[in-house]
């Protein structure tokens, strides 16, 4: 039926964004947006989708960081990489933005906590939202997404993550003109020996709260984040059993969250010789490592950064399968899951001099978003299965 489903669907390679530049561009499942402008420096934006339907979404924004006009001002970056299917990073993307405004307007001034907080209202809404579809979708208590979220706002730059994408920052090292990958996220995935000791630790009575699991370490054999918005299967017991699918449902109860949807977040005071930022999934990190990404980067013109990182990830992904680049670029969405994840890639060039202006100072103000394939509303799209629900 899969298959059947699969010859209904329009080429990707026939759909075509429209609009202007300003919008982006696309080749295939692989759209991009070369350069444009925010209120620090320039930036680059790229998604290439592998799944039926895109999970990652994305956003730049550049403007006003609050509900008034008095601001601050400043730049807003947010990768979402969910899992289990698009509705978690869809909600994010539809809702964060607008939180952490309307926090910031609260305490007129950016912080940790307006984004601690933003980030909570984020999780409160999308849980919200199961309960409300827990009866006619319930599958939806299995979806769940990461979360990488970057402000740069008065020469402060913040960083929270909620899972495993990453943002890694050029630095030039002034005594050799070499630049250096210095990561900045923490990333909470259970493959990462410092954060099993930290789920065994919250966890002291389940001596399975970790499980290796076809050689892959995954949280209660099923996850391999310990940190995301959403999955509210692994946080509340009341969505945990029927007519959720068996595979998902636990054999023991659980009487508190298994998974956490607190954010690690960082700040730091940006200098003149940080360069740029690297915001990606890890669909992209999986294969390429920080200082290649940086090298990249710092050794190629600021216009087409993004794509040509994913590029670069796409030729790795084809590599490991041994095959070339141009049969990769041939397989459709959904079969082209089995090479290599969704991944999404924002570049933000930072400019010393505009970086150090204040936040009362207004800038250009921009929105934009990633994007995936267009399916048109009458075309028979293929459907998740049980088995496909959960690749992360």
């Amino acid at each position: 039926m899969n298959f059947l489903r699969a010859c209904w669907l329009p080429s990707s390679d026939n759909i075509v964004l429209s609009g202007s530049d300003s919008a982006g561009r696309r080749e295939g499942l692989l759209w991009y947006k070369d350069i444009g402008q925010h209120m620090n420096g320039e930036f680059s934006m790229a998604v290439v989708q592998a799944n039926n339907l895109l999970e990652d979404q994305s956003q730049i924004e550049s403007g006003s960081l609050s509900l008034v006009e008095s601001g601050p001002y400043g730049t807003f970056i947010g990768v979402y990489d969910g899992h289990g299917g698009p509705e978690a990073s869809n909600y994010i993307y539809d809702n964060l933005f607008q939180h952490l405004k309307r926090f910031t307007s609260e305490q007129q001034s950016m912080s940790s906590d307006v984004i601690k907080k933003a980030f909570q209202a984020t999780e409160e809404g999308f849980i919200s939202l199961v309960t409300k579809q827990w009866q006619m979708k319930p599958q939806i208590a299995a979806v769940g997404s990461c979360c990488l979220v970057g402000v740069i706002c008065g020469g402060t730059l913040y960083i929270a993550n909620l899972g495993d994408s990453r943002a890694v920052l050029g630095r030039v090292m002034r005594a050799t003109e070499e630049v250096i990958a210095v990561q900045l996220s923490a990333e909470h995935n259970v493959s990462i020996e410092s954060v099993r000791r930290e789920m065994h630790s919250l966890h002291p009575d389940d001596s399975h709260i970790v499980v290796l699991k076809h050689n892959v370490w995954r949280v209660k054999g099923l996850i391999q984040v310990s940190r995301s918005i959403g999955d509210a299967y692994l946080k509340r017991a009341e969505f945990n059993r029927e007519p959720l699918y068996a595979k998902f449902r636990l054999r023991e109860p659980f009487t508190r969250p298994i998974l956490s949807c607190e954010p690690s977040i960082s700040v730091h005071e940006l200098q003149p010789h940080d360069q740029f930022i690297i915001f990606a999934s890890d669909g992209m990190w999986e294969h390429i490592s920080n200082q290649q990404a940086v090298d990249i980067i710092r050794n190629h013109p600021h216009n087409g950064s993004a794509k040509r990182l994913v590029k670069a990830a796409m030729l790795e992904a084809a590599k490991k399968r041994e095959m070339r680049y141009s049969d990769l670029m041939e397989i459709d969405r959904g079969v082209r899951r089995h090479f290599h994840d969704d991944i999404t890639v924002i570049v933000v060039f930072l400019d010393s001099n505009l970086v150090s202006r204040a936040s009362s100072v207004r800038g250009p103000t921009m929105s934009l978003r990633g994007r995936g394939v267009i399916i048109p509303t009458k075309s028979l799209a293929p459907c998740a299965t049980p088995t496909e629900l959960h690749t992360i």
